[in-house]
């Protein structure tokens, strides 16, 4: 791939494509009280409309599949994906939609926007850092994002949990949302 120095906001401006074998949308959460559980989804898309002259005119819908979420553990995942969490049969979708974003440096942005989980929708705001732009050996103009944002998943009425023996419980309350995100220009 060529990479092109820091091009100037105004080369982005126009409709981008969500590239799914180049992107992740992860979670991480604590489990047990002693450790981390790592996962993603793997079948999502999205996509943004950027306005490089004035950033505040951008904006970007991402739409994610919840069964397809994957922590490399099948009963975690089934579990994750029933009625005590993600109640998929009844709301197979994880939504994304900005309503604003706010370039807060060179390369950094904080886009404003509503999370919609399990059929609740609470307005956040995920900060990005702007990763580079390329060209790849196509010809397709690329650009890279990455950003994340820490939610409490009882908003989103994921309230399932269990005590433990040792004291604490089995699931933190705190998920944090990581995005890798690569877009293709259309």
């Amino acid at each position: 791939m060529s990479t092109a120095s820091a091009p100037a906001l105004t080369e982005l401006t126009g409709t981008w494509t969500l590239d799914p074998a180049h992107t992740r949308i992860g979670f991480v959460a604590r489990h047990a009280m002693v450790t981390k559980v790592r996962g993603s989804f793997n079948e999502f898309e999205g996509t943004a409309v950027l306005d490089g002259a004035n950033p505040a005119n951008s904006h970007a819908e991402v739409t994610i599949k919840a069964a397809s979420i994957d922590t490399r553990n099948d009963q975690r995942d089934e579990h994750l994906r029933g009625n005590d969490f993600l109640a998929m049969q009844e709301y197979p979708k994880i939504t994304f939609t900005s309503t604003g974003v706010r370039q807060t440096g060179e390369t950094t942005f904080e886009v404003a926007g509503d999370l919609t989980i399990k059929g609740v929708t609470n307005a956040i705001t995920i900060p990005f850092e702007f990763e580079g732009a390329a060209t790849d050996p196509f010809g397709n103009q690329r650009v890279g994002f990455e950003g994340s944002v820490t939610i409490n998943r009882k908003d989103y009425g994921l309230t399932w949990n269990t005590a433990l023996e040792t004291g604490g419980i089995l699931v933190g309350e705190e998920v944090t949302i990581t995005l890798d995100l690569q877009f293709v220009k259309a």
